[in-house]
């Protein structure tokens, strides 16, 4: 990838930067994610519809939860993959629903609470820690992890003028050092045999493939990627990423499936 000097920032580096990784499609790419998202209708063992970018369904039902599994949402707020997730525990299995933010959590309670029935609820935990330290105090515990982490948000920066004017190409640097701590922690967190989904609603590698390539470099030896996609996604070195552009506006979703081997 072509290196970016960090310290121009605003709309004229946001295109630049962009320009440059996504080279002649940047136009249509930049075309789709300014157009409003539409999303759809999330029901399944919920006691109210819920709304999400159908992208959002699709990662989360890829992690594969099973009845019964112990399920771990690092950073769920606002709550739309932890509905998805805790509808596929059906009478067994327990959710725990973290997010750092008082004010995220305080959103998510409400979330789960207005949409899921007593029994599962009752299953659900909410916690308020930090992902990148969730190691230090829980090893080898989950069947199943949904690490959705906090990420540069190119769609959001586009749609508010003054995140925008204030984006430089530090910002994606420094989300990356803290998404491959945080999957670093995730990985000590599952059981050995047990699933990571890593995702971010980000279009840049920095984010996604290359936290993985850390990954590797750091931790290789101890998971295995495993092979999943779905109609609207394009594989990339690792994982599968859906663009707006070429998924009717689905997106943009970076997904990589992680199964901890040792």
């Amino acid at each position: 990838m072509a290196k970016h000097k960090g310290k121009q920032q605003g709309g004229d580096a946001f295109e630049s930067y962009y320009a440059q990784i996504y080279q002649g499609r940047w136009i249509a790419l930049k075309e789709a994610l300014l157009v409003d998202r539409k999303p759809v209708a999330f029901s399944d063992a919920l006691k109210q519809t819920y709304y999400l970018d159908e992208a959002s369904i699709i990662a989360a039902k890829l992690l594969g939860v099973q009845e019964g599994d112990c399920v771990l949402d690092m950073c769920a707020a606002p709550g739309g993959k932890s509905l998805v997730l805790a509808s596929s525990l059906k009478t067994s299995g327990t959710l725990v629903a973290n997010d750092r933010s008082a004010t995220r959590r305080g959103r998510l309670k409400l979330v789960l609470k207005g949409h899921l029935c007593d029994d599962v609820y009752s299953r659900i935990t909410v916690t308020g820690h930090d992902a990148t330290r969730w190691s230090l105090y829980e090893q080898n515990t989950y069947d199943r992890i949904l690490l959705d982490a906090p990420c540069s948000s190119e769609r959001h920066v586009l749609s508010d003028p003054k995140a925008l004017a204030v984006w430089t190409a530090a910002r994606p640097k420094h989300l990356a050092i803290q998404q491959f701590a945080m999957l670093a922690s995730a990985l000590e967190a599952a059981k050995v045999g047990g699933c990571i989904l890593y995702s971010t609603c980000s279009i840049n590698p920095m984010e996604n493939e290359m936290v993985i390539d850390k990954l590797f470099d750091k931790r290789d030896g101890r998971f295995v990627i495993e092979a999943v996609a779905d109609p609207f996604s394009e594989s990339r070195r690792h994982g599968s990423i859906i663009l707006p552009d070429t998924a009717s506006g689905r997106g943009p979703l970076y997904f990589c499936l992680i199964r901890r081997t040792a």
